[in-house]
């Protein structure tokens, strides 16, 4: 079976390398070889993280991750601040209800970005405020939120934790954990950091442990105990190590390139994609000054129907896309731009939509292909 380009917003293409890296020879998770695994991984995301704090990987989804966060962080009756946004803004809300947090909702329209004086104004109007709980990019819409390090400010002027959601971009964008005053930062292993399903990663501050400790935490999701047994460079149960020898080299390769070149390399192709999907008279669904560098949604063609859209797209091409989420889930399509994204992925894909649009009636005159180009000289 011929393999296909999967350029959703995660599940993404897996290099060889890391594909490889799961064949490696299984092992006890209690052993010394287990244990410098650990530690590899754990030098690696400190560095991917831009953190001194702890950080910690647990056998989950992204999901999985963000419940642990929650579950760690929120008792019955605690007030969050949750800017919601988007369809995975509205699911930390969720976690937070059934946690039997008090979600403090502040509402941007979605394809638009929570600002840091909206939430501010809310963070002086509230008593008694445990953390503000935000999702740094909305894979939904497309949206990033590029007023994180002022909010970040706020969170630690007023003695509030900061959470993040880092799912659909770490490894992606800059995300410096210290630096942005973020307490504990939740992503996953199978978006921008080219590696399979099935990790969720995250960092926890010093600030953060006070309150941890305060909670009545779960029992697989327990941050403390993998505190503890983190010490020593082991996981409380049983991980799938497979997937731990490929983050340990999905992890390796991402300090091989450098943050600042991966960072650049996704701007790039994500604007790219941005200019194509323009030159073929398409409209990019979030506004301008907050348009993600690794989720790309835009608007469907009014007379074309998506699905059929992405199943010629695959089926003709090998290339395969997302639907919309959410409440804008029939209004458009949306791109995974993470990874190994590099020109050969952009191109291929502009082309195949651009094919397929026409094949399906879509009339236009400019080449998206061309100015998808255009844009890609200035990779490095």
């Amino acid at each position: 079976m011929n393999e296909k380009l999967i350029m959703v917003p995660g599940p993404t293409n897996v290099p060889e390398r890391v594909m490889r890296a799961m064949t490696k020879p299984m092992i006890s998770h209690r052993s010394s070889e287990f244990r410098r695994l650990y530690e590899s991984i754990a030098e690696n995301m400190r560095y991917l993280f831009q953190t001194e704090g702890d950080i910690y990987v647990l056998t989950a989804s992204g999901t999985g991750g963000v419940e642990c966060v929650v579950g760690n962080v929120v008792n019955p009756g605690d007030k969050i601040i949750v800017p919601v946004f988007g369809l995975f803004s509205e699911r930390l809300k969720e976690a937070i209800v059934r946690r039997g947090g008090r979600p403090i909702i502040t509402q941007t329209r979605w394809g638009a970005a929570p600002k840091a004086d909206e939430i501010k104004k809310v963070v002086e109007s509230e008593e008694d405020v445990k953390a503000i709980a935000i999702v740094y990019n909305e894979t939904s819409t497309g949206v990033t939120v590029r007023d994180l390090p002022e909010i970040g400010r706020i969170a630690d002027e007023n003695d509030m934790l900061l959470i993040v959601d880092a799912v659909s971009i770490l490894g992606g964008d800059d995300l410096p954990v210290d630096k942005w005053n973020i307490d504990i930062c939740v992503s996953a292993s199978q978006k921008c950091l080219a590696c399979p399903p099935g990790l969720a990663l995250f960092s926890i501050s010093e600030k953060a442990w006070e309150t941890i400790e305060t909670v009545q935490r779960p029992f697989y999701f327990d941050i403390k105990t993998m505190r503890r047994f983190g010490e020593r460079g082991e996981t409380p149960f049983t991980p799938a190590i497979p997937l731990f020898y490929a983050l340990d080299e999905a992890l390796k390769m991402i300090r091989e390139e450098g943050l600042k070149r991966r960072f650049s390399r996704h701007r790039i192709c994500s604007e790219a994609f941005y200019e194509a999907i323009e030159a073929l008279g398409l409209k990019i669904f979030p506004e301008e000054p907050v348009r993600s560098h690794t989720v790309i949604t835009f608007r469907k063609p009014e007379k074309i129907d998506g699905v059929t859209l992405r199943s010629r797209m695959n089926k003709d091409y090998g290339v395969v896309i997302s639907g919309g989420a959410g409440r804008i889930r029939d209004e458009t399509l949306r791109i995974g731009c993470m990874g190994i994204i590099s020109e050969r992925e952009t191109i291929i894909t502009v082309n195949a939509l651009e094919n397929v649009l026409k094949d399906l009636g879509y009339a236009t005159e400019n080449s998206g292909v061309e100015a998808a180009r255009r844009k890609l000289r200035d990779l490095e």
